[in-house]
């Protein structure tokens, strides 16, 4: 039995992908451990959406390899930087043993087991040994599906689909994740009765485009996408309270999804929605596909049918040829929406995609000073959507302890805001009843009188 560090970066996809490699190592009499010295094998699912993340990857993978002198350690790059550099990783990592890319996480145990096998009839100290697999594989899609769930976990990740059609300039996934191949409706809503079965309250559908799920494969019925037929099927799903989704285009927001949000009840109040730019010459060089006013109009329309949704968002600053007024354009969008949220981010050049070929690139001190600047302006919309729930009840689902202060729980609103309140262990995976007292923007305190019985 081997003793298993996994580290990752990333997004939410990146996250379920390694709870399944976790999973499998575990089914094969394998233990997860929390702390690197300790470990016999070292992997590190990594992420290729930013430059950063990349260098933080190889930096943790660099220090960590210091181990290796003192024992045999496999180690391992897992998920989209293994699959966009492949081999040539090797090179940039002498201790490296494998190199496993976004199809082929259910193989990681597999191959862990044969490094694990190699290094122990050999010499371990002189041993070059690696194993490189970043082939395409039909039906991977199918293959993110077993679940590693703490006690009392109430919200679980499902992964519905994989891929990208879109192409847009400044992203690598299309490169990372390939096309676009979604999971059957009948075999995802096997997943999560299973996940009910085991307490789970709480589901988030995940895809790299979500709501264009099924668009290929499965045909419209009585209007409604293959997506909106889905939300229907997991609605049904005794046991599951909340239906959320990540990340969606505003290109696969049909009115039948809109108006899903107002007829189905477990559907919650919350989309992240990303805009990237309000600017309409950048929203081109994007590769967007809508603009400035088309994006503006869906969130009315959204709005009108869910009044009380959180609306989140994705930006980027910084992109090649944004001018001041680009910028402008773009702070005075985020004002007139209001987003409870965005992911601000600086412009990373990623190879191999038509924008890290474009004249114009910005500086980087001018990419901070318009980050900095648009996150004042995020954070103070994320204010004043905290401060208006002040003396409103609302409900929560209770995830358990607070991060912050183990000593009080914490739970989310269906708008996806924490709540952090006094408590007992009872109440975690319950649906509770929560009067808000203060906010702080990004994080609301309860009233714990509600609880004391």
């Amino acid at each position: 039995m081997a003793k298993v560090y996994i580290k990752t970066y990333g997004c939410q996809m990146n996250e379920r992908d390694s709870e399944q490699v976790a999973q499998m190592l575990i089914a094969r009499g394998h233990a997860i451990t929390a702390n690197a010295e300790d470990a016999d094998v070292v992997l590190l699912n990594t992420c290729s959406v930013r430059d950063l993340a990349e260098q933080k990857a190889l930096g943790k993978i660099g220090m960590l390899g210091s181990l290796s002198r003192q024992r045999p350690v496999v180690y391992g790059l897992l998920g989209c930087m293994a699959q966009s550099r492949g081999s040539s990783l090797l090179k940039d990592v002498p201790h490296l043993d494998l190199v496993v890319g976004t199809q082929k996480f259910h193989r990681v145990a597999e191959y862990v087991e044969q490094a694990l096998d190699r290094k122990a009839s050999q010499r371990w100290d002189d041993v070059r040994f690696s194993i490189v697999d970043v082939e395409e594989e039909a039906g991977s899609q199918s293959t993110i599906r077993e679940h590693l769930l703490r006690p009392k976990t109430v919200s679980a990740f499902v992964s519905i689909m994989q891929g990208c059609n879109m192409h847009c300039s400044f992203c690598i996934v299309p490169f990372t994740r390939g096309e676009e191949r979604s999971r059957p409706i009948n075999e995802i809503v096997a997943e999560v009765e299973q996940l009910a079965a085991r307490d789970v309250k709480e589901v988030t559908l995940l895809g790299q485009i979500v709501n264009l799920y099924g668009r290929h494969e499965f045909p419209k019925m009585d209007g409604k996408s293959p997506f909106v037929q889905l939300l229907e099927a997991v609605q049904e799903v005794p046991g599951i309270e909340r239906i959320r989704f990540t990340s969606p285009h505003p290109i696969g927001f049909r009115q039948d999804l809109i108006e899903a949000f107002g007829r189905l009840p477990k559907l919650v109040e919350h989309i992240h929605l990303p805009v990237q730019s309000g600017s309409d010459r950048i929203l081109r060089a994007m590769r967007r596909t809508y603009n400035r006013d088309k994006y503006l109009d869906l969130v009315g329309r959204i709005r009108a049918t869910s009044p009380d949704i959180a609306i989140t968002t994705d930006i980027i600053v910084g992109f090649p040829g944004e001018t001041e007024d680009d910028y402008r354009e773009t702070c005075e969008l985020v004002e007139r929406v209001g987003f409870d949220n965005a992911f601000v981010f600086k412009y990373s050049p990623r190879r191999d995609t038509v924008a890290a070929e474009l004249d114009m690139q910005v500086a980087e001190t001018i990419k901070e000073d318009r980050n900095h600047a648009l996150l004042e302006v995020v954070n103070s919309w994320a204010k004043r959507r905290g401060e208006a729930l002040v003396g409103r009840q609302v409900e929560i689902l209770c995830e358990g302890p607070s991060k912050t202060n183990p000593e009080r729980l914490m739970g989310r609103t269906r708008g996806n805001k924490i709540v952090v309140f006094e408590g007992s262990p009872r109440h975690v995976g319950q649906l509770l009843p929560v009067r808000i007292l203060r906010s702080t923007g990004y994080t609301l305190y309860g009233d714990p009188a509600i609880h004391s019985n």
